[in-house]
């Protein structure tokens, strides 16, 4: 009997952390939509990252402004505010930004492949960084994966989309950046704790995105339709702030390698929600090229566990 009840609050908190990991995964995806939606209206990239940090910002500061208050968290040493700028304004600031201006001419779908891609380049990036060796596996992994890339790319051509190549060049950048982040915020996450240091991180890059705005537009560029307020306001809420929490729980439940396991569903439900509300075309070329990203996004991550 012990052993039964014993079961039930396991199986419960297996249940609750893959729910969280799911919302969280969907809740990233649908970023690209509300990106794509709130483009149909005059909005550039900076004023609509600036419309997302405003309105999540305040949470994040509320949290970095709860977590210094705890009598438990150790002292930040100045390396500790370096890491938290320097990867704030890496992993943060520039990816979105980036990204952001991507989505002005690429699919949805094709933006959250590229952008799915970041365990192959973190794979890359440490053999050139820190010499690590690449091995047959992974070499396989990096294979499909850029293979399906470019299947998607050539769906993405064939229906006469502009400037596909630069949109392609800065969300690869994008994932770029934000790869680079994850390596260097490993040692950062272990001083400063994963909630912390993502709050601190997130008021570092919205600091930058507003003063940003700031500088490089007048005051009229806010004068948008009130739907572009509601889309920056959704964007803040379901791919901002609710997907960072719900994923920090995923982890602490059911453990980083399920959790990322069960994000691999992001690039479908992408594809799927822009095949919904944005009409994006769905081809067998498209589905092929996602499979192969999956399949080898799954290799790497397979077998880093």
């Amino acid at each position: 009997m012990a052993s039964t009840s014993q079961s039930i609050p396991v199986n419960r908190q297996a249940l609750l952390g893959a729910g969280f990991a799911l919302l969280a995964a969907v809740g990233f995806s649908a970023k690209a939509i509300l990106v794509k939606l709130a483009y149909v209206d005059a909005v550039d990239a900076v004023t609509l990252l600036a419309l997302r940090m405003v309105f999540s910002v305040p949470v994040f500061l509320a949290v970095a402004l709860w977590s210094r208050a705890n009598k438990h968290a150790a002292l930040l040493e100045k390396r500790d505010w370096l890491a938290v700028l320097a990867l704030g304004l890496v992993g943060y600031y520039l990816s979105s930004l980036l990204d952001f201006s991507g989505l002005q001419y690429i699919t949805a779908g094709l933006e959250r492949l590229i952008l799915f891609l970041y365990p192959t380049m973190v794979v890359i990036l440490s053999a050139v960084i820190f010499k690590h060796a690449i091995g047959r596996r992974e070499l396989i992994a990096l294979a499909l994966s850029y293979a399906g890339i470019a299947l998607v790319f050539l769906h993405d051509v064939s229906i006469s989309q502009k400037s596909i190549v630069l949109g392609a060049a800065l969300v690869f950048a994008s994932t770029l950046t934000y790869s680079a982040y994850l390596i260097g915020a490993g040692h950062a996450i272990a001083r400063i704790g994963a909630t912390r240091f993502t709050a601190y991180a997130m008021v570092v890059a919205s600091t930058a995105t507003l003063l940003q705005f700031v500088v490089t537009h007048p005051v009229s560029a806010l004068q948008l339709p009130l739907r572009v307020y509601e889309l920056g306001i959704a964007m803040a809420i379901f791919s901002t702030v609710l997907p960072v929490f719900m994923l920090s729980a995923g982890i602490r439940l059911i453990g980083s390698g399920h959790t990322s396991l069960i994000g691999s569903i992001g690039p479908v439900a992408t594809i799927y929600l822009a095949h919904v509300f944005l009409n994006e075309a769905v081809s067998a070329l498209q589905i092929a090229g996602s499979l192969l990203v999956l399949a080898g996004v799954l290799t790497i991550s397979l077998s880093n566990k």
